[in-house]
């Protein structure tokens, strides 16, 4: 599955978010890397004792806790703390990877397991030439360039890589996600049956059988869902 969130952020906090980016210091992105992924990744990432982490994050968090289609489309678990890159002049790609299944979490409490990734677009589209996230899933190879403030959640189940930049910079918030259900193909069923219903408020109201249809969606959740 793999969905485009529009208007993640607001202007105003993209704007504060790209320049504290500006202004702090970046490292090598293979610190994140596995052991297949750090022989394609070259690009740049903050590294955890970056000065402007810490409040990076907690925007990220606030922009996520508030958007009810992010919840709908991942239904969270936990969240891996968003993790910040720059692509662009010599460390401009990242070639075919997968992500790690378990993510040591940096406090050290133990690990996340990977159901579902996001990156979160921080530059324009027109500010650098390449810099596509392409996703391969079961429908096909899609390359994905939204506008700034955008989200692509996927899979972490797919390979996926972003082409060189070979002008500007790309900046963008990744992260990863344990969702509560824990199966791709029903965390499918339900976000397309809460979007049907959607629709169906919007169409009908709360009529006796879109009623229905909603006590039928949270009896799956309470099935598949692990809490």
């Amino acid at each position: 599955m793999l969905i485009t969130l529009d208007d993640v952020l607001t202007a105003a906090e993209l704007a504060a978010m790209q320049e504290l980016l500006m202004r702090s210091r970046w490292a090598h992105g293979e610190i994140t890397a596995g052991t297949q992924s750090a022989k394609v990744k070259n690009n740049q990432q903050l590294p955890e004792d970056a000065e402007h982490l810490p409040v990076l994050r907690r925007m990220v968090m606030s922009a996520l806790n508030r958007n009810p289609l992010f919840f709908t489309a991942v239904l969270p678990r936990r969240i891996f703390p968003p993790l910040f890159n720059r692509y662009g002049g010599e460390t401009n790609s990242f070639g075919n990877h997968v992500d790690n299944a378990m993510r040591p979490l940096p406090d050290g409490s133990g690990y996340l397991r990977t159901d579902v990734s996001a990156t979160l677009f921080l530059t324009e589209p027109d500010e650098y030439h390449g810099g596509e996230l392409v996703i391969e899933d079961t429908f096909g190879t899609h390359a994905v360039k939204p506008t700034a403030g955008s989200m692509v959640v996927y899979d972490s189940t797919s390979i996926h890589q972003v082409t060189p930049v070979t002008r500007g910079q790309r900046l963008a918030c990744f992260m990863w996600m344990q969702s509560m259900v824990r199966d791709a193909g029903q965390r499918r069923l339900l976000y397309e049956m809460d979007m049907a219903l959607l629709q169906l408020r919007q169409a009908h109201g709360d009529s006796d059988p879109v009623i229905r249809l909603t006590g039928t969606y949270h009896n799956l959740l309470r099935n598949w869902a692990e809490v």
